[in-house]
């Protein structure tokens, strides 16, 4: 099949397309490469992802264009190019903190860029499309498990509530215009690849050179800790079963999860949160080096525990994650040591 992948040169996107050209598929990445964090990581991804393609022998295309989605007519051109099999959406402004100071480059991206998506899907009559949104869209919840019957409008973040505001957007295409979509809830992920902006890449640098990280919350904090390998089996399999109207849905009782529009809901995590503080003890035991800890309270925006309750996508789809924090964290620093020369 012929894949679109927004976001291909950003940590996920690059894990999806990469597999999917693994396994035989073709794919046309895009992505404008911006600088919320060093750009010589991404190019290095898009590199990664001209090697697979090469490896395959032709047996795959793979295109790449560097194109920003708020471009209306970057994406527009793309898409009467190509006609794609599936879309599976995962370019965004990315970081809860950022989002604080800087809301618009999530109006941009995470709004105008879903926009423009959602409508070119429209016009070329789509098949399916997947796309990323957040578990910080549970924000102000703190029933544990998160369910996707658990309401989601109490967002502690302008990030979320872009998130959140992609999902209500999906669904109004998917009941006006019949176009499938897909939205996954992302629980923490975590591996090699990663972003320099999230706590294993910071706490593994600042280890390194013997400085002292900061641990917010005094680690007392949980976080459904997900290895990207399991999250890349999640995105395939959910964007491989197209979305359908739920038979069983009410207007009476309306779940927040499904409709009698091709919409569905899912949240992609481990189902097996781990304290933060048992986070930092299995990256010291990778890296056999003991972490100068500095205790910190909770930051602004943050949500005090995650925990991911997975059924409905194991049940639509045999999502079954199976990687231990340990394993991961295991797997990414060996993956930094490599590419860093450590």
């Amino acid at each position: 099949m012929k894949y679109l992948i927004t976001g291909n040169a950003g940590f996920i996107g690059f894990h999806v397309a990469n597999t999917l050209m693994a396994r035989g598929d073709s794919v046309v990445g895009i992505d404008n490469v911006n600088d919320y964090y060093e750009t010589s990581l991404k190019e290095a991804r898009l590199r990664e992802l001209e090697k697979t393609a090469q490896a395959q022998g032709g047996a795959v295309e793979y295109e790449f264009l560097r194109a920003n989605i708020a471009d209306k007519a970057a994406v527009d051109a793309c898409f009467e190019k190509h006609q794609f099999d599936r879309v599976i959406h995962l370019a965004a402004q990315a970081g809860v903190r950022h989002s604080i100071e800087h809301p618009e480059a999530y109006v941009e991206s995470n709004l105008i860029g879903f926009s423009n998506l959602l409508e070119a899907c429209r016009n070329a009559a789509s098949p399916h499309l997947t796309y990323a949104s957040t578990s910080s869209v549970y924000g102000g919840n703190t029933t544990m498990p998160f369910s996707e019957d658990h309401g989601a409008d109490h967002p502690l973040q302008f990030y979320a509530a872009t998130k959140r505001a992609n999902e209500l957007m999906a669904h109004s295409y998917s009941h006006l215009f019949k176009l499938p979509t897909t939205g996954l809830r992302f629980f923490t992920v975590y591996g090699p690849w990663g972003r320099p902006d999230m706590a294993l890449f910071k706490f593994t640098r600042l280890i390194l050179e013997g400085k002292p990280i900061p641990v917010f919350n005094r680690g007392h904090h949980s976080r459904d800790f997900t290895y990207i390998d399991d999250i890349v089996a999640g995105v395939i399999k959910s964007s491989d079963q197209i979305a359908t109207a739920d038979p069983n849905w009410s207007a009476a009782a309306p779940s927040p999860a499904s409709s009698d529009a091709p919409y569905r809901i899912f949240n992609i995590g481990n189902g097996d949160p781990a304290q933060l503080s048992d986070y930092i003890d299995a990256l010291e035991g990778a890296l056999g080096q003991k972490a100068q800890r500095e205790l910190l309270p909770m930051q602004q925006g943050d949500i005090p525990d995650t925990h991911a309750d997975t059924r409905k996508l194991q049940q639509a789809t045999g999502y079954k994650p199976d990687t231990s924090v340990r394993e991961g964290v295991q797997r990414f620093v060996d993956w930094y040591r490599e590419y860093y020369s450590v």
